[in-house]
């Protein structure tokens, strides 16, 4: 069966070429965007903020899972042998949830932090620093070693899945113990993914208000001070967009896994061959996350977020504004000829 831990062989025919492919994309890619933050660091050192070491710690991360985790795979493939026969089975089983689960963490640690910045802008002031990112994901980190050792401890089971070369928490099982350890670590992700939509939705709302709020300031200020205040809040912008994106990826590859922990729990359909597509879709997530970040401070990229959603945003109230006040001026030019007539 493709869950069956007593496979001791990888077939010949299975080719490592998939995720040789994903290793390769997934250290390029976090190594560059690594490089892309620390240039931004260099060049403006006194301003790094919160959000940008949040952003290291979850790109250090999904690097750190990418370089701890497919060289395992690949061990497998060379050598013809499953992880089970080569003892990583449990290694790698624990090093899949630990990374799955702090790169969740750190991202609703991301979205909390624009939440705070934008809706309790003096609380955030006060009460926050960049120290407050490095004990974000110190404290993410332990959480996830201590959560992912529980099933060396009794509770919770680790398996091998087919072809031999993953290993994973035991999405259905007869031990209640195992089970509802499973259903937890699918609940705990779920209640994330519920969480970081909320705060990216209040973020979202207000930088719509606050961008309103600018367009009608500009609307009084002199011609020469517009330009330079054009796009006034366009980092905002910039974070909320990649929080988003990110986001909306990581529900993407978690989702599936989260829906099979549940349907093992409750309807157990023995369909391993979905479990397994649920477990590669997680590991594509260090993938891709640090090529969106790439993309997205590319300088056109920037401009572009920037000019669409510090102006689109106010266009409707700007309309409304000309609207209101060609009817006020024609409303002006009938008193004008009324008065005149009589």
């Amino acid at each position: 069966g493709l869950s069956n831990g007593k496979i001791s062989s990888v077939s010949a025919a299975e080719s490592p070429l998939t995720s040789a492919l994903m290793f390769t994309a997934g250290v390029t890619g976090n190594l560059v965007a690594l490089v892309i933050l620390g240039l931004h660091k260099k060049d403006n050192r006194s301003h790094v903020s919160l959000f940008h070491i949040l952003v290291t710690g979850l790109l250090v991360t999904d690097l750190a899972g990418t370089l701890l985790i497919s060289p395992v795979v690949l061990t497998a493939y060379a050598r013809g042998r499953s992880l089970k026969a080569l003892d990583l089975c449990q290694y790698c089983a624990f090093a899949m949830a630990f990374f799955g689960l702090a790169s969740m963490l750190i991202l609703f640690a991301m979205a909390v932090e624009r939440c705070l910045s934008l809706s309790h802008p003096y609380f955030y002031q006060r009460h926050t620093s960049k120290r407050c990112g490095i004990v974000a994901v110190s404290a993410a980190y332990a959480f996830c070693v201590l959560f992912c050792l529980l099933p060396q401890w009794g509770f919770g089971e680790n398996t091998q899945y087919c072809p031999g070369t993953w290993c994973f928490i035991r999405l259905s099982s007869p031990a209640r113990a195992h089970l509802a350890y499973s259903v937890l670590y699918a609940a705990l992700m779920l209640v994330l993914i519920v969480s970081i939509l909320i705060c990216n939705l209040s973020v979202f709302v207000n930088l719509c208000l606050m961008c309103r709020r600018q367009s009608a300031r500009r609307g009084s200020t002199l011609p020469g001070t517009r330009r330079r205040d054009r796009f006034p809040h366009s980092e905002e912008a910039n974070h909320l967009v990649l929080l988003v994106i990110m986001t909306v990826i990581f529900v993407v590859c978690s989702v599936p896994l989260t829906v099979r922990a549940f349907i093992g729990a409750i309807v157990p359909d023995n369909e391993h061959m979905r479990d397994l597509t649920a477990l590669r879709c997680l590991s594509f997530n260090s993938i891709i996350d640090p090529w969106i970040f790439i993309i997205l401070n590319t300088s056109v990229v920037k401009k572009g977020l920037a000019r669409i959603l510090c102006c689109k945003i106010s266009s409707r109230k700007q309309e409304m504004q000309i609207a209101t006040s060609n009817i006020r001026t024609e409303t002006i030019k009938q008193d004008v000829i009324w008065d005149r007539q009589s």
